[in-house]
């Protein structure tokens, strides 16, 4: 049976500087004046219309997401938090991340956005290499993703997160290893490190750049895992690394198939409906131009399907390296946990998966094979 998870929310703001080459989310270059106030007055708008999906839980975390938040001024940031908590309560101990990157603080220094609210900055690093963030189209150097990781152990934040990438165009290990020597020197409570990754409808599908070869990216990405964890940090999800108790909360629960609101220009949502024994999704209007333009934000709901619960739970869990309870299954997907007996019971035996009473685990080999494993359960 269906029961009600953590619920979180997701808010967009999509401008950006400029584009990079291989962003594939829906941001938007800034070409002039933002109107930082009119799409706050809709963000509000937006969640006035989810409203009903609260269902009387208090929020567990917030993050703002883009494109670039920190082009808004801390003032509108601080009216976006207040006009959310008159609306829905928060935890005492809520989580608030919001994305900035080095060189784009046009307003504000980051001790006015903790004084807004804001609890936890992600900051989008990537790479301290010159020649890589010009490749990667950043507008900062490695002077300015210093300072800023520097500035935000300085305002007092609970948490941070530097942003690395690696099998960047041309990058050699030592490269890589450095950029991780590098952040991890600033000492930051999070780090998330993940590869490129060419996606259609951007730049570098069209114009592809030159990357390492595989032998290549598994020598970083398995040296790279060594390092992080002498470096004193746990990896609890594929790409994402933590000092014991700084895990971050809404990656975690959006992971575990808890329910997040989505507001903002092509926000997406995930809420269940227990009385109803329906898992909705929602998609919001892309366009910053129509999303201002309307008081219906909502482009698109759709339900997931009974018969498809388990494996978009299996998607989304399997990222996590932590044991997988079953009643947490049962309760995110109202879906009995030995209808997957047999699917499970064919990965143990090519040794993917453990079976422990109440639990599934998956093994090394099945980290190293999550889309294999997947397979067994379309």
């Amino acid at each position: 049976m269906l029961t009600l998870p953590p619920l979180s929310l997701y808010i967009h703001i999509p401008w950006c500087v400029q584009k990079c080459p291989y962003c594939d989310f829906n941001s938007h270059g800034k070409q002039s004046e933002l109107p930082q106030q009119e799409y706050v007055d809709a963000l509000l708008g937006d969640l006035d219309a989810d409203l009903h999906y609260v269902q009387g839980r208090q929020l567990h975390s917030i993050f703002i997401g883009g494109g670039t938040p920190s082009l808004f001024d801390a003032a509108q940031i601080g009216r976006l938090l207040q006009g959310v908590n008159r609306r829905i309560a928060f935890a005492d101990d809520i989580e608030i991340t919001m994305e900035a990157n080095p060189g784009t603080l046009e307003h504000d220094d980051f001790s006015a956005y903790r004084a807004a609210g804001v609890t936890r900055l992600s900051i989008g690093v990537q790479s301290f290499a010159k020649d890589k963030l010009n490749l990667l189209g950043r507008i900062h150097g490695k002077d300015e993703a210093v300072n800023a990781a520097k500035g935000v152990a300085a305002a007092g934040y609970q948490s941070f997160n530097l942003d690395l990438m690696h099998g960047l165009p041309n990058q050699s290990f030592e490269e890589a290893m450095a950029d991780i020597d590098t952040a991890a020197a600033l000492n930051p409570p999070h780090l998330s490190w993940y590869q490129l990754t060419i996606e259609p409808n951007t730049l570098f599908h069209s114009r592809p750049p030159q990357l390492p070869d595989d032998e290549a990216l598994w020598h970083i990405y398995e040296q790279g895992q060594q390092r992080l964890t002498a470096l004193g940090y746990q990896q609890y999800e594929i790409s994402a690394y933590a000092k014991p108790g700084f895990q971050c909360r809404h990656n975690l629960n959006y992971w575990e198939f808890g329910d997040y609101l989505g507001i903002g220009c092509g926000a997406h949502g995930k809420l269940t409906l227990p009385e109803q024994d329906r898992i909705v999704r929602t998609v919001k209007i892309k366009h910053p131009k129509g999303y201002l333009a309307t008081e219906d934000y909502l482009f698109e709901e759709s339900d997931v399907l009974p018969e498809d619960r388990a494996l978009e739970y299996l998607m989304n869990r399997l990222r996590l390296m932590s044991p997988i309870p079953w009643s947490e299954f049962e309760a995110r997907t109202g879906v009995a946990a030995n209808t997957l007996d047999k699917g499970m019971q064919q990965a143990t035996e090519r040794g993917l998966v453990e079976i422990t009473p109440g639990y599934w685990k998956l093994t090394n080999k099945g980290h190293m094979f999550v889309n294999d494993l997947l397979s067994q359960f379309c």
